[in-house]
């Protein structure tokens, strides 16, 4: 016995612009049937919340699925799983495709070469997919747009749930952004977690889909914005407190990477009013309350 509900969208050209859309969505449970052999041209998230069962690759090996865990459906690849005949599973499922899936794909977010991800909570991910099920309502005048966005969503809580990494996220990123603005080099950093240069770059690739380099010098730039837009310390000042000795090294920096000099962004973004912040921001981490007009 099983039951299931599903829904399946058709979103016109002009969704297809924004990147992802989602294609369908449903949630199921009990002894299912198997899916497949079967091969898709769009991407599936299968989300197994409760029970367990079997996915087999195209070469015919099985692994054996035990929830908390996701099942990633990729184009062009054949795949055929089932739920445990005797105890069944808990699912919710979500079709989508679009140009975004490459660049979600290439940050480690999508996964085509692990088909089957164990995660640490479902709790999460599952709550995105019963919203885009909430949203499927006919009558739903914005039912591609809210799904889509969900989409993107669904695929963040996604790559937050994987057991691989720990509830509050990857521990050698967050030492990473905590010491980001020290003036340090990736080697530097490495040592100081005992790391090996190849060992940094994995951990990080698998954390944030990028480099080492390129996680530091957001994490810098997004300070230093912070500091051009709130205060009116000097481009100079600016660049130490981000880790830059050399200011002419910065700006070019900042220029290549934002598409404008940082003497263009405070003119744009400058925040900075008598009274106000005049020589430092509020920490990211602590910021400041406005209380409500009225309020003691």
């Amino acid at each position: 016995m099983y039951h299931t509900w599903m829904r399946f969208f058709t979103p016109g050209p002009v969704h297809h612009r924004l990147g992802l859309v989602c294609l369908g969505v449903g949630l199921q449970y009990g002894a299912l049937p198997a899916v497949g052999p079967r091969t898709l041209d769009h991407h599936v998230a299968v989300v197994v919340s409760a029970g367990g069962g079997w996915y087999q690759h195209p070469d015919g090996r099985r692994t054996t699925v035990t929830a908390p865990a996701l099942l990633w459906l990729t184009p062009g690849v054949p795949h055929h799983y089932a739920p445990d005949p005797a105890t069944g599973w808990d699912e919710g499922f979500v079709d989508f495709t679009g140009p975004a899936t490459a660049t979600y794909t290439e940050l480690g977010c999508i996964e085509p070469e692990r088909p089957v991800v164990p995660l640490a909570d479902a709790a999460t991910p599952r709550g995105v997919i019963t919203r885009i099920a909430r949203a499927a309502r006919r009558d739903n005048p914005l039912l591609e747009v809210e799904t889509a966005a969900a989409v993107h969503e669904l695929l963040v809580a996604l790559h937050r749930a994987r057991a691989d990494l720990t509830p509050d996220g990857d521990q050698v990123l967050r030492a990473l952004a905590r010491d980001a603005c020290t003036p340090m080099t990736v080697a530097e950093h490495a040592a100081r977690h005992g790391m090996t240069l190849p060992e940094l770059r994995a951990a990080v690739r698998r954390g944030a889909g990028c480099s080492p380099k390129d996680y530091l010098l957001g994490i810098r730039l997004g300070r230093a914005k912070e500091l051009l837009a709130a205060t009116d310390l000097p481009v100079a000042a600016v660049a130490r407190r981000v880790g830059y000795d050399d200011p002419a090294y910065f700006s070019r920096l900042f220029t290549r990477r934002t598409g404008m000099p940082p003497v263009r962004f405070r003119a744009q973004q400058g925040r900075t009013v008598p009274g106000g912040w005049s020589d430092r921001v509020p920490d990211p981490d602590d910021p400041p309350m406005i209380e409500p007009p009225g309020a003691l």
